[in-house]
Formats: C-alpha cells, sequence, structure tokens
C-alpha cells in the first residue's frame, strides 16, 4: 500500500472543523501515514450513529489503513468505540490537540484522560482549512452550564479560553496566509474570558484584537447565548463594519416552561428584547438559531410558542434539531414524546425556517453585497446568504455585487 498523509474526517461543529487542522498538522508532522482520522461528534445519538457507519464503511475500503477515532462521542464513550473491531485507537478529546499525542504513538488502544480536569485551552497556529474559504478560530472551549438535554459538557470539560495575545497572533497568521473572513468558535463563546487574569469579556476581547489586527478584513461569531452578550459587543454590534451582520442565537426553544425544564439562562421575551435592541443598533443584522424540536413534555401550545418566535424575531438561518435523548442526562429522565412527533414537528420548524429564508432572500434583491467567494464561483454576503456570482471568481477573494435576482431558490450577484 503507498504511502499518503492521514484523513482527517470531521462530524459536528466549526470547533471540530478548528481541532481537525490541528490534528492534520500534528499528524503530518510526526511522520503518520494510512491512517484516517475521525473527529467525533455526540450532540445526538443520529451523530455517533452516522460516525460508526463511517468508521466501519472506512475500514471495509481501507483495509490496511490504521483508523483512529476521537472527539466528543470517543471523548464520552470511549470503551464504546474501544471495542469495534474496526478501531485502532480511541484519543481523547483534549489529548488530540498535543503534539506529543502524535509524535510518540502509544500502544494503548484508548487514550483518554478526565476532561473535567482540564483547565486551560491552548491556541495552536493553524496555516489553513482544507476545502474551506473562511477560517475558523477557537477562542474558547468547555462549558460550565449544565443544560437538561446537552451531553457535550462531559465531552469538552469545563469552560476555559484562549489569552487574547494568543488569538491576536492567530489572526495575524491566517490573515497572512490569505484568510479575508475568520469564524471564532468555542462550545460557549460568551462565557469568554471568566477563567483568565482581569476577566475580559468576549466584547473586550474582540475590540481589542480588532485594534490589534486591523488588516483583518471580516470576522463572524458562531452561537451566542442571548442573555450574555456584554456592553462592548454591543458596541462592536453597532459601529464595528468588520464584525459581520450575523448573529447565530442559541435558542433551543420559544416557551418559557420547556426554556425553564431546559435549564436555558433566558426566557422567551430576553430572546425578543436581543433581537430587537440588535436590530436598533444595525437595523439590517441577519439572525440564526439552534432550536429543539420535541424536547420532553412539549404540548403542542408550546411547540406552537416556538414557531410564533421565529416569526417574532424575524429569525432567518434555522438550525433544526429533533429532541434526541442522550443516556446521563436529565432531560432523559423526563417523560418523553413520540420520535415521531419529534420528526414531524422538527418538519415543520423546518418548513417556516424555508419561508423566512425566501422572504429574508427577496429582501437582498437590488441591494449592493460584499461577497467572500467559497468555491464554483458561490459566496457568502456579510448577512451569510448564499450568492452565485455571474462571474468567474477566484476562491477566497472579497467582491462587492449587486444582488440582481432571485432564481430557484438561488440568489445571484453581478460584479459592480
Amino acid at each position: 500500500m503507498a504511502k499518503t498523509d492521514p484523513e482527517l474526517v470531521t462530524f459536528g461543529c466549526r470547533l471540530n472543523t478548528y481541532e481537525s487542522e490541528v490534528m492534520r498538522t500534528h499528524a503530518r508532522n510526526a511522520g503518520i501515514e494510512n491512517a484516517i482520522i475521525f473527529n467525533t461528534c455526540s450532540v445526538t445519538k443520529e451523530a455517533e450513529r452516522q460516525a460508526r457507519q463511517a468508521i466501519r464503511r472506512a475500514r471495509r475500503e481501507n483495509p490496511e489503513a490504521r483508523i483512529i477515532v476521537t472527539g466528543c462521542a470517543a471523548q464520552i464513550d470511549p470503551h464504546g468505540f474501544g471495542a469495534m473491531p474496526e478501531v485502532d485507537q480511541v484519543i481523547g478529546n483534549d489529548l488530540k490537540l498535543k503534539p506529543e499525542t502524535w509524535g510518540a504513538p502509544s500502544e494503548e488502544k484508548i487514550i483518554v484522560n478526565d476532561i473535567m480536569a482540564v483547565k486551560e485551552t491552548a491556541s495552536h497556529l493553524v496555516d489553513g482549512f482544507e476545502g474551506h474559504t473562511r477560517a475558523f478560530l477557537q477562542v474558547q472551549n468547555g462549558c460550565d452550564h449544565r443544560c437538561t438535554f446537552c451531553i457535550i459538557p462531559y465531552g469538552r470539560g469545563n469552560s476555559r479560553s484562549v489569552p487574547i495575545g494568543a488569538i491576536v497572533d492567530q489572526v495575524r497568521h491566517l490573515v497572512g496566509a490569505g484568510y479575508k473572513e475568520i469564524v471564532f468558535t468555542g462550545v460557549d463563546v460568551t462565557s469568554y474570558g471568566h477563567d483568565l487574569p482581569g476577566q475580559p469579556t468576549l466584547g473586550q476581547m474582540m475590540r481589542r484584537m480588532l485594534a490589534l489586527a486591523p488588516e483583518l478584513p471580516r470576522v463572524r461569531l458562531s452561537s451566542l447565548d442571548p442573555v450574555e452578550i456584554d456592553d462592548d459587543l454591543w458596541h462592536l454590534i453597532e459601529h464595528e463594519p468588520r464584525l459581520m451582520p450575523h448573529l447565530h442565537l442559541s435558542l433551543q426553544a420559544g416557551d418559557d416552561m420547556i426554556l425553564k425544564r431546559m435549564k436555558r439562562r433566558h426566557l422567551r421575551q430576553d430572546v425578543i428584547d436581543v433581537c430587537r435592541k440588535a436590530r436598533a443598533l444595525r437595523p439590517e443584522i441577519a439572525f440564526g438559531a439552534d432550536v429543539i424540536a420535541g424536547f420532553p413534555t412539549e404540548t403542542e401550545d408550546m411547540f406552537a410558542n416556538t414557531l410564533k418566535i421565529v416569526e417574532e424575531c424575524d429569525l432567518t438561518f434555522l438550525h433544526v434539531f429533533p429532541y434526541s435523548e442522550r443516556e446521563g442526562t436529565p432531560a432523559a429522565r423526563m417523560p418523553q414524546i413520540d420520535p415521531s412527533a419529534r420528526k414531524e414537528r422538527a418538519a415543520r420548524l423546518r418548513e417556516l425556517g424555508d419561508r423566512q429564508l425566501h422572504q429574508f432572500m427577496r429582501s437582498q434583491l437590488n441591494r449592493r453585497r460584499q461577497v467572500i467567494v467559497e468555491q464554483n464561483s458561490v459566496g457568502r454576503t456579510e448577512h451569510f446568504a448564499e450568492v452565485h456570482l455571474d462571474f468567474l471568481a477566484e476562491q477566497g477573494c472579497l467582491h462587492d455585487v449587486m444582488i440582481t435576482r432571485l432564481e430557484g431558490g438561488r440568489l445571484y450577484g453581478e460584479r459592480i
């Protein structure tokens, strides 16, 4: 078998995308060859099922490859993945980011530590992201909160932040490598800084970063907790054109009783107030949201409140998940909704999301927008709307375009 660079198979969030590039660099530097590394996700049972299915398929198609499994699902259930005959090694979520893990491979099949004991999140200089125009930068990891449906803290550990200086160094490094947009990622990004000296907030970190890296054209934030947007971040939303006018909110539900049973930190009115304030400061801002359908005890009236808040807040980009029981979480012990009802409610939410997106796309017609080109002359506006360009455009470049038409559910733009 010919020697090849390690292949990375990534599931789940943008944080995993970033961490896969860190692992790719470490594995290459260590000279690891003929390996397939699976970076798993555990946000739903379906995500774990897809990972196991992909591992089995990879073994059938690559009988001589070394298969290594890591990520949140592997951290939470290392022995389950270790028991798979297709798997050669399981590596924990913290250890996967350490160069010594890859530089001196262990003969042990399972190498997983206590993620709750990890106190720091190190910065890693990543040169690029295979297949991605926008760069992802981890600024925070882990979560101190315990939402009743969520297993992620047990895969990621407690909240910890990357120091501001290290973030600035990485931003400059990525801009020097040609990236025009960087997405700041984390598990609970708005909790940034609580563990650092002086306890800087996310907004304070962003203000310092933008001042020290004036060459960065565009920065975007990943999912935000609605009630943890600090004053400095509000200032940036209003005054900083390099911060993209697109916020993705960790909404989860629009009914107060369900939000309380989820042990969320916000109520329905908090989300409405955040959206109103953001639009008052920046009228054209667009919102996305994560939403769970069919949470335990959810009635039709409760679900109707979630549908209503999507329209009341004019949410555009919905990430919809049918509720998935996670063993060991409080929600798994609550009275469950029939799985068929969860799927049906998720389908209704997605239909509403499609209508909201179409309405937003219509509002973009005859507007001037700046597009970052992803591939095949398709790019994203400041508001994250996808635009098909009427001209040949190089991947990674920024172009000012006029949105000229909406056809077949697609926006089209002409060069200005």
